[in-house]
């Protein structure tokens, strides 16, 4: 793989996962089931520090609905900065993200145990290069710190 291709590869994975975080706070069901393989894994047990087992999923369909039926009446906001990707093959690389979240709460029904949140941390993602581009394989989220009301 030579320089251009590399850049290329990097630019299309940082638009990936670009569609990832917009998917979610857009609630683009099509857009944000279409960033990861068949076979991705999502794990945020360290997210939300309980090692809750039931946030860590082999099945993206099923990260999907749960995840937004948990935001139902949740409006968030996902930032990433500054990523660290590496290409570890033509098909395969891993990337470490920054990033920030802004979680609201607007209905009193919803089961989250606060009404605002805002966290930081860190986004460790693996991708893999499929037919039709380049996809998460896995996403595991690490926070440092979170402030919630």
């Amino acid at each position: 793989m030579d320089i251009a291709e590399e850049l290329r590869a990097i630019e299309q994975i940082k638009a990936l996962k670009a569609r990832y975080w917009r998917g979610i706070d857009t609630r683009d069901r099509a857009l944000l089931r279409g960033v990861f393989t068949d076979d991705a894994i999502t794990d945020f047990r360290d997210s939300t520090q309980s090692d809750d087992d039931t946030q860590l999923k082999r099945n993206p369909d099923a990260f999907v609905d749960d995840l937004f039926a948990l935001l139902n009446g949740v409006v968030t906001v996902h930032h990433g900065h500054s990523p660290e990707i590496a290409l570890r093959s033509e098909t395969e690389a891993t990337g470490i993200w920054p990033m920030e979240d802004w979680l609201w709460v607007e209905d009193e029904a919803s089961s989250l145990p606060f009404r605002k949140l805002n966290g930081w941390g860190h986004y460790h993602d693996t991708y893999r290069k499929t037919a039709i581009g380049w996809r998460i394989a896995s996403t595991k989220l690490v926070r440092i710190r979170v402030e919630a009301e």
